[in-house]
């Protein structure tokens, strides 16, 4: 046996021999490692679990192993010769329209899907009652059968059995709708459900020529593993068919890209949490270390090596820290069997939960490496000190860094830690970001603590006995200065960053949207149309301002001839080449852009076809003037030069394309006109009237009541605040519980300051006085740097990433002030309090 192996040997005997008298003093470093490791287990393996089902569920999500889906026309002949040829086919057709009752009393926008009698190739259709969806869809007398979404009934207080009109139909409700097995590939929509028959859908005169409107062929396959073959000749065969395709094994990847990237962001808040706690972990181990400086000079006089004692503390700390990781595994490993009990028909959930390993690794690697990084310095400390001075000493408090060996590998450990992080990550730049941002706070933080400790030592010399120590308390050796600056600084800043971003969020969404945005948007007004319902909305309401613009639908497919799904295209742009885009064409520049660049056509252009691209998009994609991008509307591929850029203010809820083409782009084709009206002065009952007229004059136009669209919007944006501060609040949990650590790491010294003014004449109350004061000046302190920050933050998110008017909210700010304060000041009192009532003498003997 060599000598190292020897000496680490003995130090692992030695450890385990210490560790005998139980975990006393670490209860809170088990705590941080838990906590953060815990938050990041649950999180991927609950991610894991349903990005996986979603990958085995693929064909009960689609309703098919392919989809074809075109929008505004049906397959042509030999398109559809070819899709029956491939097997089985199921069509559907979605659009959005009204449905109202036959007396006009109520009415309601929906989600219309009309399927056929092979619905679904795969998964079960679920209705309450439940019987086949071809029999609860017949025709039945003068009218069809329906089933819809239980909120529609609700919305327009309609029962099971009751009639509704839908465009010129007349349906009976045969049922609700318990579970749709492909509503989540079909994507999100503002609106219930209304499921009827492709003969009702045709029968309701919906379907008419410019028609919003998507048809699907969804295809079970003899082979199903030959779906990329399928998918690439389909687009060799029909180049300009337009169609979208999509297969079982990416049935909603919006879905799981969703969930991915916001597992991401909980992996890294749960990381930050993590990487808070080991501030805690430091503390603890310095408190473990100062407890056990007799027996650490005991071993040095005895002739013990320096590594060797090293090693004792650090076998002790790892193994402690292994504690504290199992109970996070063992938390994040039933955390889904907890979770899928609410996510049940909300997201699609495993058959068989499982342990997922892969996620319990990552989370384990991560609480090892905080754990080394953190505790190995302290050990480095405790290495250089001499026996003699760790005999005479009460502590190891820091007079200057430890040797460069543990420096190197506490930077290390942290480099491998952001490293492992990053490669873990979906979005490796937000990852990395995330990181340098952390990285970035902790020596801010740093900063922060030497400035007040610095403040706090040139500070004028006051009166008050109380307020004299509780300053001199803050800038004294071993002073909590940067522990609880560092401990509450980055979960508070978290916190405000979240607030003010949601806070700002939804002032736009109840303000400055709100009061400018139209009341309503009607779409699908035929050409023959307008005129008449253009006279009925200025008798409905004189002083409205309507706005009318011609409307079509059309898919990007190449840029420069080069197909866009072989571009590598940034995160931020990919959505306006995902599905088909409205798009529009003009005379004269819309009143409500201003060109960045290039030129506007003349009014009686009749050259090659122009387009005016939305600038802030045009720079995401890297586009220039002169570059050429190829749609496909109604089945033709159609190249159009971009002529200019031009700014568009999405927040205003007016109407806005990304492209606008030049008249002579669709001379001759086929559109219907999508119109708003904008009536400040119009009460709720008001457009309650305006919506029941229009619906009854027109009811293949369909009505969007902007607010309506802006309560559904706010919802979703609340549910998602609520489950990001959830995920900031387990950062926050880790502050407080390094600030209680904090706080025991110091207890010992603060026992032996209150011991010896006791002595010397100082009352309980003037020491109660003292450390209040002293916890109130750093909460504070604190508090001033997390509004701060998090100010600076939340700015940058809501103006510079979701380009919307930021603006402070004092409300936020007292409320983190008071959190701050609280903690600060109760923990502190309450810690202060045990130390006050210790005995004099048996701590006077010690010194």
């Amino acid at each position: 046996m060599s000598a190292a192996t020897a000496r680490m040997s003995i130090a692992f005997r030695l450890a385990l021999r210490e560790m005998r008298g139980g975990l006393g003093g670490f209860y809170i470093f088990l705590a941080c490692i838990a906590l953060g490791t815990g938050a990041i287990a649950t999180v991927n393996s609950v991610s894991t679990a349903i990005t996986g089902a979603i990958a085995n569920q693929g064909q009960a999500l689609l309703a098919g192993d392919v989809r074809f889906e075109l929008n505004n026309r049906e397959a042509s002949e030999s398109e559809r010769a070819f899709l029956n040829g491939l097997g089985e086919v199921s069509v559907s057709t979605g659009l959005r329209s009204m449905a109202r009752k036959p007396d006009g009393s109520s009415q309601a926008l929906v989600e219309v899907k009309g399927v056929d009698g092979a619905y679904p190739l795969y998964g079960q259709m679920q209705t309450e009652p439940q019987q086949p969806i071809n029999q609860l869809l017949a025709q039945q007398g003068n009218g069809f059968g329906a089933v819809a979404a239980p909120l529609l009934l609700e919305r327009m207080g309609l029962s099971v059995g009751d009639e509704i009109l839908l465009g010129n139909t007349r349906l009976v409700l045969k049922g609700t709708i318990a579970n749709e097995p492909d509503a989540l590939s079909d994507g999100f929509g503002f609106a219930p459900r209304l499921m009827i028959s492709r003969e009702a859908l045709t029968a309701s005169g919906l379907i008419t020529i410019g028609s919003l409107v998507e048809h699907s062929y969804k295809i079970r396959l003899e082979n199903p593993s030959t779906r990329a073959s399928i998918v690439t000749r389909a687009n060799s065969d029909f180049p300009d068919a337009g169609w979208s395709v999509r297969t079982s094994d990416r049935a909603a990847p919006s879905l799981a890209e969703n969930i991915d990237r916001f597992s991401q962001f909980l992996t890294l808040v749960g990381l930050t949490a993590l990487i808070v706690g080991g501030v805690g972990i430091a503390n603890a181990v310095r408190a473990f270390l100062d407890a056990k400086r007799t027996t650490i000079a005991t071993f040095k006089c005895l002739g013990a090596p320096a590594s060797v004692v090293t090693m004792i503390y650090l076998f002790q700390i790892m193994l402690l820290a292994a504690i504290g990781i199992l109970i996070g595994l063992i938390i994040g490993a039933i955390s889904p069997f907890i979770a899928f009990r609410y996510l049940e028909g909300v997201l699609p959930i495993p058959e068989q939960t499982t342990i997922y390993a892969s996620a319990l690794a990552i989370a384990a690697a991560f609480g090892l490496l905080v754990t080394f990084a953190f505790a190995i310095l302290p050990l480095g400390h405790a290495r250089e000190v001499p026996a003699t001075a760790l005999f005479r000493e009460q502590g190891f408090e820091a007079r200057r860094l430890p040797s460069w060996p543990y420096l190197l590998a506490a930077g290390a450990a942290l480099a491998l830690l952001a490293a492992l992080a990053v490669f873990w990550a979906d979005d490796r730049r937000i990852a990395s970001v995330f990181l340098v941002a952390v990285a970035g706070a902790f020596l801010l933080l740093r900063v922060v603590a030497a400035g007040i400790t610095a403040l706090a030592r040139k500070s004028p010399r006051v009166n008050s006995p109380a307020l004299r120590l509780a300053i001199g308390n803050i800038h004294r050796p071993g002073a909590l200065t940067p522990s609880v600056v560092l401990s509450l600084g980055l979960g508070l800043a978290l916190l405000v960053t979240l607030a003010l971003i949601d806070g700002n969020m939804r002032n736009q969404l109840t303000g400055r949207i709100t009061q400018g945005a139209p009341n309503f948007f009607f779409v699908d007004v035929q050409s023959a149309e307008v005129d008449g319902f253009r006279q009925l909305l200025k008798t409905q309401a004189p002083e409205g301002k309507v706005f009318e613009v011609p409307m079509l639908r059309g898919r990007i497919l190449a840029f420069n001839g080069q197909d866009v799904s072989q571009m590598n295209v940034p995160p931020e742009g990919r959505w306006v080449l995902r599905g088909d885009r409205g798009i529009t064409y003009a005379k004269n520049k819309p009143e409500s852009s201003t060109l960045t660049a290039g030129e506007w056509w003349p009014a009686d252009y009749d050259g090659e076809p122009l387009v005016s691209f939305s600038a802030e998009e045009a720079g995401e994609l890297n586009l220039k003037l002169g570059d050429t991008v190829t749609v496909n509307v109604l089945g033709r591929n159609i190249a159009a030069k971009i002529a200019s850029f031009r700014n568009v203010e999405w927040e205003s809820l007016s109407i806005n394309f990304v492209m606008v083409f030049s008249p002579n782009t669709f001379r001759g084709a086929p559109h219907a006109w999508l119109a708003t009206l904008t009536d400040p002065s119009a009460s709720a009952a008001k457009e309650a009237e305006i919506l029941r007229t229009v619906t009854t004059a027109y009811p293949t136009i369909t009505s969007v009541r902007v607010k309506d669209a802006i309560d559904l919007v706010d919802q979703l944006v609340g549910q998602l605040a609520t489950a990001i501060r959830a995920a900031a609040a387990v950062a926050l949990v880790a502050s407080v519980l390094v600030l209680a650590g904090a706080l025991a790491a110091g207890n010992r010294a603060r026992t032996h300051d209150a011991v010896v003014l006791k002595t010397l004449g100082g009352t309980r109350s003037m020491l109660m006085r003292a450390f209040g004061y002293e916890y109130l000046i750093l909460g504070a302190a604190t508090a001033v740097f997390a509004l701060l920050a998090g100010g600076i933050s939340a700015w940058f998110v809501v103006s510079r990433i979701m380009r919307m008017p930021s603006s402070f909210l004092p409300d936020v700010a007292a409320f983190t002030l008071l959190i701050s304060l609280v903690l600060t000041v109760g923990i502190g009192l309450l810690g202060t309090w045990r130390i006050l009532g210790q005995k004099a003498a048996p701590v006077l003997r010690e010194l």
